[in-house]
């Protein structure tokens, strides 16, 4: 038999697809015509329903390459799909398909199609639940049952109309979010010197387009060839300091290298981004040469997971699926029985028919979905209160099951700006004696102006001018402004008198400028010729300039302490670098090293615009330190104590320092202070040697360990307490690649991730994920989107109202939003879970009631619909958070045992007070089978009027009886103890109680049907069809509703408090493994007697399934 092809699409990605290829049968086709024809259509709407059994039912398989049907249809000429707005055509070589490009690229444009309200009507309406209601409304007007059947579709047609505004409302904000990708005219060069106006739409990969001086908002993903900009990324990173971006290198090994936009990301300007200004040559022009348009680009992927976000694996909705097909399979039950009975009863094969089916349209609620969304758009409403602002709203209920939360650190856990607490000199291999702590007042008179450290902050920056005002990133501003300098950048009028390039310009104040001399009688001014930008990959920048009237030039680096000091000449780096660095990280300081380098005079303004960065970062001279204060935001430490409190852990990763990120742990608390810390410091194998990791032990200002009382003693100490590891980036992947066994230990206690790259932020994220951890992330959005978006949840703090960098944005710039967030998502899920379990005992008690009666009363079901149930969801899903959060976490199953045990019993308890108080009005000795002449109440000299009973017609279904009456008095009243009984407060919603519309209509409703029972109305009477019964019985029927209330509030609140030990009890799964992978490796580390390793051992990588560890 010939195999049927199959090829992979995406591989790895988040649209990760199989690819079948099929092509049209006549003969498949002609009898599915047939079952339509057959079926009166509804093969047909399941057939839209289902469009892979469409596929599979009108075509057969093919190769890919014959293939004319994709699940989607395919053209003539070329092989091509459009799958989430991205075009994917057949490549017959390599037999793949890949994205369809070179040929035709189609409009450069991110068109997010807000579509016509026709056709989200269409769409809406052909929901399977609507179909379900237009078929119940058939039926029921089919048993004249027209007012019921009228409230259904009033109902139902307000249902889709706010659901219409809230889907276009959506589309809306995410079409005004990605408007400035609107169409502008560019430049687009043709040949070396011709320019010809375009509009962006017509972009394809390949042109080269012109950057004008006074900016533009990006239309394209670009490569920027010649000239630097100045960049505003804050749509899609969130992080609104400007960042520079500079040309492509143009020669060196760094030019012999391919393109590669995450390698090149200084290089690259992102469509959607705002160019605030240009840098260029005096008649030269800034060019940039387009790499990617339309859906294809950065932001056009980052919308691309909008549109179509990755289905999130959240048991709630697949169980409210499950439940309803256990309905179905209760209103089977019922639809036997009914047939049945009739049979037996003799009743006409087409009443059989249509009372059989009201079983099934009562038991079933097509309003669940809907209804379990409630709480989700309450709590967006609430969130957006609080400043935070939501572009996944699904993403809520997740946030109520974080029991992890990432953080980055500088801007997040620590204040955006930095105090320049101190430098620490370097000379001639050797630090001055004393460190100088410079302020405003002192700086530039206690430090020699032409000194190479100074120019070197002075000039090793990326600062900019934009409206007169300095701008770029804190560390550079606080560095900068501590010399005093001050920052020129001149008119390309100005510049071209000197030089044909335009430089940045850097001077001292006038007070301190050195005297002119013969030897340099021009102005002290020092230009910027050449400025390689900040990677984060690298850990530095640098920049080359030159003083004004020298011949040579100069080079300047600044970064990472290890950073620098591995690229400058060891002879000039202290002997005592680590020990001095320590001291400084140890207390929690952000340490940057200088270095400095003089260029060979035959180098030429223009040969260093061709230099790599590589040939200029080399032989370099150690300067110093430059010691910068970043203190922790008042809001921090309390935060991160509540959310330990709660149970959830708070981890860091950053790009700082290690030393300096333990620091910061302990003095926000993420790191309590008896607590130890285990460095993981890991080498990649060299020199035929294995991958090894050390493990230092950092001291413990509480905890002694004798480490000459062996290492048993060690372990025993490190039982009683805690530990976290810390690990840098460079350990991180070392450990991922040669120690895969060791990666879940390592993750399941490790709290300080230092250096970390921002691809191993995302790769961290998903390791977590790996576990079982529901991850939240937390950061500036700067170098950490990948981890925002691949959180569960994932919260950008940013000015910006909505960013498509993360589904969650908060306003308010400190961690607080955390746990308002997990609060309200906590208060969501705890609502889907109430109003589900309402729902569902809805529908039961009202399967009850018409399996016990076998008739339908239209009017007290119309009652009870539009009433008790339709407003009972919305009101209950009004309760705000509780102000607190707690340990406990609410339930991510509705298949789980608590939650069932306390459904059956709410099920049971109104089955035996609906059976109870339906067998008691037939042993009442006023009990007749009930006529228009029948005298109850008069009959138990109750007094009561019953002239409705006179003028009444006869009732041929049997709707007005003695049993219906007591059964519409009965469940009317369990409709509003389930939903008290089911509203929950404490701990994780505000008590109902102070819900007042849910109180308020709760009081009105009890008010009014205690009314009606007590104090009958005869117009009431006869709108609802209910009968009249003796005072005597209506009494009766109190108690019983007031017994009912306490047993279902006892039996709830007995479930609440010993359900789950009662469950684990009753099927012995006290000593059952947990179900979560963390909790797992947990028990294994519990009794794995060489973990954590020893003080000073190391470990090296050798068979994947052990380790060996020797003492140094």
């Amino acid at each position: 038999m010939k195999m049927r092809e199959v090829k992979i699409m995406n591989k790895g990605l988040e649209d990760e697809m199989e690819v079948w290829g099929y092509r049209p049968c006549l003969w498949k086709t002609f009898l599915v015509g047939v079952g339509v024809v057959c079926s009166g259509g509804l093969l047909l709407l399941l057939l839209y329903w289902l469009p892979e059994w469409s596929v599979k039912g009108t075509c057969t398989h093919t190769s890919l390459r014959d293939a004319r049907t994709l699940l989607l249809r395919t053209t003539v000429l070329i092989h091509y799909f459009t799958h989430h707005s991205t075009k994917y055509y057949w490549d017959d070589e390599t037999q793949v398909f890949e994205t369809y490009k070179r040929l035709f690229f189609g409009e450069n444009e991110i068109a997010v199609r807000v579509p016509s309200l026709f056709k989200l009507l269409i769409k809406e309406v052909l929901n399977p639940f609507y179909i379900f209601q237009l078929f119940s409304v058939i039926l029921w007007s089919a048993e004249d049952y027209y007012y019921y059947a009228t409230a259904i579709v009033f109902m139902s047609v307000i249902s889709i109309a706010t659901s219409l505004y809230t889907i276009k409302k959506q589309y809306v904000m995410l079409h005004d979010m990605v408007a400035a990708h609107s169409v502008v005219r560019v430049s687009v060069c043709k040949g070396n010197t011709d320019i010809a106006e375009a509009m962006s739409t017509e972009l394809v990969p390949g042109d080269v387009i012109i950057i004008p001086a006074n900016g533009m908002i990006m239309p394209c993903d670009a490569a920027l060839i010649h000239g630097t900009c100045i960049v505003n990324e804050s749509m899609l990173t969130g992080e609104s300091v400007p960042v520079t971006k500079t040309s492509l290198p143009s020669s060196g090994e760094d030019a012999a290298e391919s393109y590669n936009m995450e390698e090149h990301k200084r290089h690259t300007l992102f469509c959607g981004t705002h160019i605030i200004q240009t840098r260029f040559y005096t008649g030269e022009l800034v060019k940039a040469v387009v790499v990617r348009t339309g859906f294809s680009t950065e932001k056009g992927q980052l919308v691309r997971s909008i549109l179509y976000p990755k289905p999130t694996d959240f048991k709630l909705y697949r169980d409210a699926y499950l439940f309803l097909l256990c309905l179905v399979g209760v209103a089977g039950i019922g639809f036997i029985y009914t047939i049945i009975l009739s049979v037996m009863n003799q009743v006409p094969a087409k009443t059989i028919i249509i009372e059989s089916l009201d079983i099934i349209t009562i038991t079933v609620p097509p309003a669940l979905p809907a209804a379990m969304t409630a709480g989700i758009v309450y709590a967006q409403r609430r969130l957006k209160r609080v400043g935070i602002f939501c572009i996944s709203p699904q993403r809520i209920n997740m946030c109520g099951q974080l029991n992890l939360v990432c953080f980055d650190k500088t801007g997040t856990l620590t204040e955006d700006g930095l105090d320049l607490w101190g430098i620490q000199r370097a000379e001639d291999g050797r630090y001055s004696r004393s460190h100088c702590k410079p302020n405003e007042n002192q700086t530039s008179e206690e430090i020699r102006v032409d000194s190479a450290f100074v120019a070197g902050m002075a000039t090793c920056h990326s600062l900019t001018k934009i409206e007169g005002e300095l701008s770029g990133d804190p560390l550079d501003l606080k560095m900068f402004s501590a010399t005093g300098w001050i920052l020129e950048e001149p008119t390309e009028e100005e510049t071209a008198l000197h030089n044909p390039i335009m430089p940045t310009v850097v001077r001292p104040p006038n007070y301190v400028v050195p005297e002119a001399n013969q030897n340099n009688p021009l102005p002290f001014e020092i230009g910027i010729v050449r400025q390689f930008p900040f990677s984060s990959v690298l850990q530095r920048m640098s920049v080359v300039v030159r003083r004004l009237g020298e011949k040579h030039m100069n080079a300047y680096l600044k970064g990472a302490p290890e950073i620098v000091a591995s690229l400058c000449k060891q002879h000039t780096v202290p002997q005592s670098f680590t020990e001095t660095l320590e001291t400084y990280t140890r207390q929690g300081f952000r340490v940057i090293a200088l270095a400095h380098r003089q260029l060979e005079s035959k180098l030429s303004w223009h040969k260093v615009q061709s230099l790599s960065r590589d040939l200029i970062e080399t032989n370099m001279e150690f300067l110093g330190l430059i010691i910068m204060q970043n203190k922790i935001k008042q809001e921090t430490a309390g935060v991160l104590r509540e959310l330990r409190q709660a149970n959830i852990r708070t981890l860091m990763v950053t790009g700082d320092n290690m030393l300096t990120a333990i620091s910061v742990a302990r003095d926000c608390g993420m790191v309590r202070a008896h607590e130890r810390v285990i460095i993981a410091d890991a080498v990649p194998p060299k020199d035929f040697q294995s991958a090894s990791i050390t493990w230092h032990y950092t001291e413990n200002p509480s905890v002694e360990i004798n480490l000459e009382e062996g290492v048993s003693d060690k372990r025993q100490t490190l039982q009683e307490q805690s530990y976290h590891f810390a690990m840098s980036g460079k350990a991180f992947a070392v450990i991922t690649d040669h120690f895969p066994h060791l990666i879940q230990k390592l993750v399941l206690r490790a709290t300080v991730f230092a250096r970390m790259a921002p691809d191993q932020k995302t790769q961290l994220v998903e390791i977590l994920q790996s576990i079982d951890y529901t991850v939240g992330m937390c950061g500036d959005g700067a170098n950490d989107c990948g981890a925002l978006k691949r959180a569960h949840s994932g919260i950008s703090l940013s000015e910006l109202e909505a960013s498509v960098a993360s589904p969650f944005t908060s306003s308010t710039s400190n961690i607080s939003c955390v746990p308002n967030l997990i609060r309200e998502g906590r208060a969501a899920l705890i609502t889907s879970f109430c109003v589900f379990k309402f729902m569902a005992l809805y529908s039961i008690i009202q399967y009850l009631s018409v399996t016990l009666l076998y008739s339908v009363n239209t009017m007290p079901f119309l009652f009870l619909i539009l009433t008790l149930c339709s407003t009972r969801y919305h009101f209950m899903s009004l309760n705000p958070a509780w102000k607190e959060l707690v340990s406990r976490r609410p339930p991510s199953s509705l298949i789980s045992g608590p939650l069932l045990c306390s459904v059956l019993t709410q099920i049971l308890t109104c089955l035996f007070f609906q059976v109870l108080a339906f067998l008691l009005v037939r042993q009442q000795r006023w009990y007749e089978i009930w006529t228009p002449q029948s005298d109850a109440c008069n009959a138990s000299s109750s007094g009561l009027s019953h002239s409705q009973n006179v003028t009444s017609t006869h009732d041929h279904k049997n709707i007005k009886n003695y049993e219906n009456t007591t059964l519409f008095y009965i469940s009317s009243f369990q409709y509003l103890a389930v939903a008290i009984v089911f509203s929950k407060g404490k701990p994780f919603r505000q008590p109902s109680y102070k819900n007042w519309p849910f109180m308020l209509s709760c009081i009105g409703l009890y008010t009014f049907l205690l009314l009606i029972m007590l104090h009958p109305v005869p117009a009431i009477d006869r709108f609802l069809e209910i009968v009249c019964v003796p005072h005597d019985w209506r009494v009766t029927l109190v108690v019983i509703v007031i017994v009912n209330a306490a047993v279902s509030f006892m039996l709830e609140e007995a479930n609440e408090r010993w359900g789950s030990s009662f469950l684990s009890w009753l099927f012995c799964r006290r000593n059952k493994p947990p179900r979560v992978r963390y909790l797992n490796v947990a028990l294994e580390l519990q009794d794995d007697s060489d973990w954590p390793p020893g003080p000073s051992t190391v470990t090296y990588a050798t068979d994947p399934q052990s380790h060996i560890s020797a003492t140094l």
